[in-house]
Order: structure tokens, then C-alpha cells, then sequence
């Protein structure tokens, strides 16, 4: 007699029957399940499973998975009748993204698009099966909560999100399924960042093996591997070198090992290691490979971009410009000021020589106990007549007053442009700095208060792999880098055009 059929060859032979590719290179071919995917199924599926932990870096297809497995419970051989199936995120945008694919598929397969076979209802992010009852949502951390659901299945993307160890969308979820005979929780996540958090909490249950019917599915680098060797991005991407750019991972590795700020969210993110993405910033060997000295006479030739980060009026407000020359090199001119009449205690309390630094030329004091924003457009006023900016990106901290204070001194034009402190806006200025530094394309000169906040600055990472520079984690101050990191992106990315004093009224 022939061997009985395992459910997971009746869902693998589901997948390639009906459902398509549904973005990317591959967009309407059919799905062709690589064997990796495949054992990770049989793992879930031919043994009594209560939770399955499948963790692996980004890009790995993940969510085309869940998607997958999705429609497997609500109209392919896991479907139970009339019964619930969920997705969950911690966000919204992440949660639609099963829902995304799951519809696309559907729409893109000719049985399943049958509106007897599978309705999708886009505003609820739902699918609805008239042919078999199973409904099934896509739901998010920041809706309401999930209690009085009863789900057969629920697979949890990405909870390495959650940061601690509670969820209550988690836990609601996972609490709802106790009226089902053998109810699934699927987690398909890269790993958190650190051991408290809930999916390492779960990750090291499992390991213990205390519990047989909590399985893990692990594909992740060693922590002492090294960042250079291709068997270490192979142990960790079963992807790479099919819908993974080998060649994209071998860049990522290379920047990696030369930037401080990287390695960590590229151990994590890239190789799936249980790494902070909390760093600094630059290494000492690639800041000071960008330290020769500035040529300032690219300042009165060229367009200036500027980055401008007023801090707290008790500590230092920095204004830093880049201007190109020869072309492809940036020229940095840095100016700071600080309060002088608390000058030697926080010298003291920062551990910096700030009165020295005053004495040298480096560090303008301000008379009083914090800063008068006077001083501060009063050398915007000049500066405008000695140069053309085309943007100051700003930080939008105590900007009013700075305005008040630029009025007072008629300076009525000037190319001013927001830039928030958070991921969204920084994310782009970080990069942009690093590029530059990277390539050893900045010009410095080792300015000292500059070097100091470069030295403390200290990079977070959300976990989309978005960056920005975090004060409350950094030594001392990082003003500098701030404002340097918002010139770069205006030097970089701005398309406005050339703003002259010099030709105009004010």
C-alpha cells in the first residue's frame, strides 16, 4: 500500500498548484517552494505542533510564507469550517503586508479569484471564504485588542519587534485559542535584540526542548563568526545566491566591518544574531581617515549646505558647513557655542576641555548661563554675506526663538529646512554621512569639539533598520554629529536652488 500523504506534501502541493508569485522578478510564475521552505513545513506540519518559532534574517521571504500558510488554513487542506485565522504585527503597515500578498495571490490565481472560492475585503485587510467558511484578518498591535476572537491559527510577523517581554495583542491571541482541539501559532520573525524581549523569551523555551510540541526553526550565524566569510551569510540566508543578491550581502558585510554603527544592525538584521543595534557611530581609523585638513576656499566658491542643531540653551548649539572641492570632497566648517558663565563645571561633567578649546578658537562662549541666540544669528548675518547656502537643514528644537532672534538682526531670508530627530528624517542623514566617510570624502581637520562628538555619538535602530542618533544613549555631547549628519543629507539630496545674499535685499 502506498504511504499515507503527509499534510505537509498536501500544503506544498496545494501552494504549487494554485498560487502564483505575486511580486517581484518572478511576478505570475508559479510558486516553486525551495527545499528549505519545504522542511520548514514538514517541521510545523508532520508532528504534533502547538507553536512553531521560525526565525531568520530579513529578506528571506518570510512574509510571502505566511502568506502562503495563510491561504493554505482558509481555503487549502488546513482549512477547518467556519473558523478564524489571523495575522499579527506590531504595526499596521507590517501587518497588511501578509494581507498584501495573501490578496494578490489570490487575485492572481485563477481558481482562488473565483468569488465562490475567496472574497478579499480591502478596507478590513480580510479575506472571506464562502466555500469554506474560514475568515481571515490581518491585525496590528496599535488596533484594538484581540480579545473575544477564537482563531485556529495565528501567525505572528515579526514579533522581534516587541521590545520587553509582553505583548497584549500576543497575549490576547494566544489565550483565544484554547476553544480549538489543536489550535497553531506560527512566529515568523528575525530575532530581537535582546534577551528580555519576548520572541528571545520564547526562542530559549524552546530551545530547552522541555516542551515537544514547541518547535524552533533556527537559521542564524554563530556569534563569533566572522563578518568576511561567505559560509558565515550562507549559515544564516538560505535565500542567498537564489532571490538574495549575493552581491548585496557581500556590500552590507564590507560596510559592516568598516563602520561600528552598522555592524551591529547587520549581525542582527543580516545574520540573525541576538545583537543590539545600539553603536557608535564611527570608528576611530575612519574618522580619522577623513581628517585632512579643509580647503576654505570652497566656501566662497561654491554652494554651502548647512546643518544646524540649537540643543539645549545650557549646552552647545552647533552649526556645521559642507562645501565641495575639488568636486566629490566636502570641506567641513564647524561653529559652536556654549554658555560661558558654567563653563568649568560642565568641562568637568563632560570630561571635555572646553575652556581650552575657547582659548584656541575653537568654541565661542557666550556670556551668561545659556545661550543667547543673538550671537548665533548675528553669525548667520555674516555668513550669508559671505557665502551662497542653498539649505540649512534644522532641527526644529527652540527654532522660533532663533527666528526672533534672526528678525532682530534682519535676517529675513535665509534657506531654512526642517529635520526631525527621528528615525524617518536622520535615517537618510546618517546614511548620507557615511557614505561621505566611507569613501573618505570629508574634510574635517580633526576640529576638536567636532572629534569629541563623534567620539561619544552613539546610533539606535529600529526595527525596520532605520538609524538616527539617540542623545539620552550617548557619553557626552554629540551636537556636532547631529548637525553634520543634516548637512550631508542637504549636501546630498537637495535639489533647491542657490540662495545669494549677495545679489538680493533683504
Amino acid at each position: 500500500m502506498p504511504a499515507a500523504e503527509l499534510r505537509s506534501d498536501r500544503i506544498v502541493r496545494f501552494c504549487e498548484k494554485y498560487l502564483v508569485v505575486p511580486e517581484g522578478a518572478d511576478v505570475g510564475k508559479p510558486v516553486r517552494l525551495r527545499e528549505w521552505q519545504r522542511d520548514i513545513i514538514r517541521q510545523i506540519y508532520d508532528t504534533p505542533t502547538r507553536q512553531a518559532i521560525v526565525t531568520m534574517p530579513r529578506k528571506q521571504g518570510k512574509t510571502a510564507l505566511c502568506a502562503m500558510l495563510v491561504l493554505a488554513h482558509v481555503i487549502g487542506p488546513e482549512s477547518q469550517r467556519n473558523s478564524q485565522v489571523y495575522s499579527a504585527a506590531q504595526s499596521r503597515q507590517q501587518a497588511a503586508l501578509v494581507y498584501d500578498l495573501a490578496s494578490k495571490m489570490v487575485r492572481m490565481s485563477r481558481e482562488l479569484s473565483d468569488p465562490n472560492m475567496v472574497v478579499c475585503r480591502e478596507h478590513a485587510k480580510e479575506l472571506f471564504s464562502p466555500y469554506t467558511g474560514v475568515r481571515y484578518r490581518a491585525l496590528a498591535a496599535e488596533s484594538s485588542t484581540a480579545y473575544g476572537l477564537s482563531p485556529a491559527l495565528v501567525v505572528h510577523d515579526e514579533l522581534g519587534q516587541v521590545r520587553g517581554p509582553r505583548s497584549e495583542l500576543y497575549d490576547a491571541l494566544e489565550t483565544a485559542m484554547g476553544a480549538h482541539p489543536q489550535p497553531l501559532s506560527i512566529v515568523i520573525s528575525t530575532q530581537a535584540p535582546t534577551s528580555s524581549d519576548l520572541l528571545s523569551q520564547l526562542i530559549d523555551y524552546a530551545a530547552t526542548g522541555a516542551d515537544t510540541r514547541t518547535k524552533l526553526i533556527f537559521f542564524g550565524a554563530p556569534d563569533d563568526a566572522p563578518l568576511d566569510d561567505p559560509q558565515t551569510w550562507k549559515a544564516a540566508n538560505p535565500a542567498l545566491g537564489d532571490f538574495l543578491n549575493f552581491v548585496e550581502i557581500q556590500g552590507l558585510a564590507e560596510k559592516a566591518m568598516r563602520m561600528p554603527s552598522f555592524e551591529a544592525s547587520f549581525r542582527n538584521l543580516h545574520l540573525n544574531q541576538r545583537v543590539s543595534a545600539d553603536a557608535a557611530l564611527f570608528s576611530h581609523g575612519v574618522w580619522t581617515a577623513n581628517g585632512a585638513e579643509p580647503d576654505m576656499e570652497a566656501f566662497a566658491q561654491g554652494p554651502v549646505y548647512g546643518g544646524l542643531d540649537l540643543s539645549a540653551r545650557q549646552d552647545l548649539t552647533a552649526l556645521v558647513l559642507l562645501a565641495e572641492k575639488p568636486k566629490g570632497f566636502w570641506n567641513v566648517w564647524c561653529h559652536f557655542w556654549t554658555p560661558a558663565d558654567t563653563l568649568h563645571e560642565r568641562a568637568q561633567r563632560d570630561r571635555a576641555p572646553y575652556d581650552l578649546w575657547v582659548t584656541q578658537g575653537y568654541l565661542t562662549a557666550v556670556p551668561g548661563v545659556s545661550i543667547d541666540y543673538g550671537y548665533l544669528a548675528a553669525r548667520l548675518a555674516t555668513l550669508r554675506n559671505q557665502v551662497r547656502f542653498r539649505t540649512i537643514l534644522f532641527d526644529r528644537w527652540r527654532i522660533e526663538e532663533l527666528r526672533m532672534a534672526l528678525q532682530a538682526h534682519g535676517v529675513n531670508q535665509l534657506p531654512l529646512e526642517e529635520c526631525g530627530q527621528g528615525y524617518r528624517d536622520m535615517a537618510g542623514a546618517l546614511d548620507a554621512l557615511e557614505t561621505l566617510a566611507l569613501q573618505e570624502r570629508l574634510r574635517h581637520g580633526m576640529h576638536p569639539v567636532l572629534t569629541m562628538c563623534a567620539a561619544n555619538a552613539t546610533v539606535v535602530t529600529d526595527p525596520a533598520g532605520n538609524r538616527k542618533l539617540e542623545k539620552a544613549k550617548s557619553s557626552g555631547r554629540i551636537d556636532g554629529m547631529v548637525a553634520l549628519a543634516m548637512a550631508a543629507k542637504g549636501a546630498t539630496a537637495t535639489t533647491a536652488p542657490m540662495f545669494d545674499h549677495r545679489t538680493m535685499v533683504a
